[in-house]
């Protein structure tokens, strides 16, 4: 197989997935991982795909365009880096020390979460990767949740009446879409656990990316008038930006490196 052929194989896989690693090209090209990882690096040079931890992922741009669906975490946390990164700084200059917070699922709240390891605060989340690094590298005060594990969306959570209710000061929370009727998410799972914590806390807090405000899940989970505030990076279009805040949201912008497009 030609370089060229190789290169048009791995466009062809991001098209209908998200993301492919190392591995999974060797065994789809029949080539030595040396091979692959030269040809992540001519497509990204290229500006068809991207480089990312452990294989190529497909460009943010072409991701809006496709029905939105939840990616794995281990992928979504790859993309827009900065991005998240700049939102958890903003987001950590909100928490209070000694106060309680709920830190929702979701790679940009796992981004925010790290941030709160060593700080003088209670966190409560039902997120296994937060709940495991916050375990190993933190001092804070950890309480995780209860029941099954959903490997997707990668939550412990068990709907069942009775469970233990825990209050906060604020509940930081993601979405896989953003639009004037309030956060969308496609999960059940998921929409219920936001209804359900958001009656929990006084604040609610969204952090999303810029690139959530152009898709469109199917299910509102929480509605504009019920969020605090929202915090987003400055890639925010001017026009999502007064949605926002026409809808009486307080908005946040985090600053990046590349500054508004």
């Amino acid at each position: 197989m030609s370089d060229l052929e190789r290169h048009q194989t791995i466009v062809e896989l991001l098209s209908s997935q998200t993301f492919a690693s190392v591995r999974e090209l060797q065994q789809t090209l029949g080539v030595s991982a040396a091979t692959v990882r030269r040809d992540i690096d001519k497509l990204n040079d290229a500006g068809v795909a991207r480089k990312v931890y452990g294989g190529v992922a497909a460009l943010e741009e072409q991701l809006w365009r496709r029905r939105p669906s939840p990616l794995p975490f281990v992928e979504n946390r790859d993309l827009a880096v900065e991005q998240k990164r700049a939102i958890a700084q903003a987001a950590e200059g909100l928490v209070r020390d000694g106060s309680s917070v709920i830190v929702h699922a979701g790679s940009t709240c796992f981004t925010f979460g790290c941030r709160l390891a060593l700080r003088n605060v209670r966190v409560f989340t039902n997120s296994m990767p937060l709940a495991a690094y916050l375990a190993e590298n933190g001092t804070c005060h950890l309480t995780v949740g209860g029941g099954d594990i959903h490997r997707e969306p990668g939550i412990v959570y068990d709907p069942a009446p009775g469970a233990p209710i825990h209050y906060a000061a604020q509940f930081f929370v993601g979405a896989l879409g953003v639009s004037s009727e309030g956060i969308l998410e496609s999960h059940p799972l998921l929409v219920r656990f936001v209804k359900e914590f958001s009656e929990r806390a006084n604040e609610i807090i969204v952090l999303v990316d810029s690139s959530k405000f152009a898709l469109r899940p199917p299910v509102v989970a929480l509605p504009m008038q019920r969020i605090t505030t929202l915090i987003t990076d400055d890639g925010v279009s001017a026009a999502d930006e007064r949605m926002v805040r026409d809808q009486g949201v307080n908005l946040i912008i985090a600053e990046t490196s590349a500054g508004p497009q």
